[in-house]
């Protein structure tokens, strides 16, 4: 196969391709959370360990991305996504069969490649449509991938019981298999390429550094989505380990964000249009905020339950659907010209972030500690978030904008 933007397939991508391409960067990364524990067991190596492969995938996701940007303005949205999908099929591979926890890491690090999906299918929306447009549609697009991170630790607590833990990565490898497929046919180039070198290319990040408004969108989304990237962390630990619950019942309270996700995402594509990008990551960044509160409180109180630390999540989740798809679509418009550059910069450090409060929540958590270390760390960057998307809106009024 040759995976060239030279093809007859060059009409746009349907909803359809862009919700597969993003969901399943959101599978690779949350499907075989219930298993952790057992996978600890399997490998003969402490839970710390493994948990790692949550820190190091989203940490290499984040140098990645910092790549593709500019590799996809130079060589096209299409050629990088087949070859990203074909790569993480062999990364999937290496992961079902590593003899040791050292080998799986290394492979769970190259299942990063997938990247390519969120970071392409965005910049693809953004190469069609203007700010706010843009904004509706990221939004309805990370709305359809919202169901994946929903039902995914679900499907994968009831795997890892009826099949064992191998079974949360022969699914994905399917699934991959079906998106290169779809992507082939149904994706066609959506950007003239930049006639660029890479090194031209990379010559262009100062141009977005040294933007407020840049720096503004992509704190306002990275420390917002901070929290969610804790969470993923510490949830597991705090579901087996505090609350003593098996992994399928981890699996379901787990999905319990990608539940406001959903509802979020569809906010933001309903209204994004209507009250424009700024508002709605303001907003977003307080109802993130607010959850992180309310749940808090009720440990504070010494009343926290499982369905409570769980439950109050949905806030979280309800904040990033609004604010993660407008900080994205305003980081993304800062300078059209450099849409996927600006995506996967962004992104980068969005995940960037997220590796290190990732890693940290993991590393705080104990029997003896409960919830609060990790509800803690929560509210600091959510707190940040507000006080970054603030910072842009008073920019816009001192530029006239």
């Amino acid at each position: 196969m040759q995976f060239s933007s030279q093809s007859s397939h060059r009409s746009p991508p349907s909803i359809t391709t862009l919700v597969l391409l993003s969901g399943l960067s959101a599978l690779s990364m949350n499907l075989f959370l219930p298993s952790l524990p057992n996978m600890a067991l399997y490998f003969d190596a402490d839970y710390k360990v493994m948990q790692l492969s949550i820190a190091l995938y989203l940490l290499v996701n984040a140098v990645l991305q910092i790549l593709i940007g500019p590799i996809a303005d130079k060589a096209g949205r299409r050629p990088v996504l087949l070859w990203g999908l074909a790569l993480f099929l062999l990364s999937t591979l290496g992961c079902i069969f590593a003899p040791n926890a050292q080998v799986f890491l290394a492979f769970r690090m190259c299942q990063a490649v997938i990247v390519v999906g969120i970071v392409l299918s965005r910049a693809a929306v953004r190469d069609m449509y203007s700010q706010d447009q843009a904004a509706s549609m990221i939004g309805y697009v990370t709305m359809g991938m919202a169901i994946v991170p929903m039902i995914g630790p679900a499907i994968g607590g009831f795997l890892e019981e009826g099949f064992g833990w191998k079974a949360n990565f022969w699914l994905p490898f399917g699934l991959a298999a079906l998106t290169l497929g779809l992507t082939y046919y149904d994706f066609g180039e959506t950007a003239a390429k930049s006639g660029k070198t890479l090194i031209e290319q990379f010559r262009e990040f100062p141009e977005l550094l040294r933007s407020p408004r840049f720096w503004g969108y992509s704190l306002s989304s990275a420390l917002s989505s901070g929290a969610f990237f804790a969470y993923l962390g510490g949830a597991p630990f705090i579901g087996t380990q505090v609350f003593g619950l098996s992994a399928s019942e981890v699996g379901v309270y787990f999905g319990a964000p990608a539940i406001g996700y959903f509802f979020g995402n569809f906010i933001s594509g309903r209204y994004s249009v209507r009250f424009g990008v700024n508002r709605m990551v303001f907003y977003g960044c307080w109802l993130n905020a607010i959850g992180v509160i309310l749940s808090a409180a009720v440990f504070l109180a010494d009343l926290g339950t499982a369905l409570s630390f769980f439950g109050f999540m949905t806030f979280v989740g309800l904040g990033n659907g609004m604010s993660i798809p407008n900080a994205t679509a305003g980081a993304l418009s800062v300078r059209p010209h450099l849409a996927a550059t600006a995506s996967g910069l962004s992104g980068a450090i969005m995940l960037g972030g997220g590796a290190a409060l990732s890693a940290s929540a993991g590393a705080m958590l104990t029997r003896e500690t409960g919830a609060m270390p990790l509800l803690w760390l929560m509210l600091g960057t959510s707190v940040m978030a507000i006080i970054a998307i603030y910072t842009v809106i008073v920019r816009e009024r001192q530029l006239g904008l």
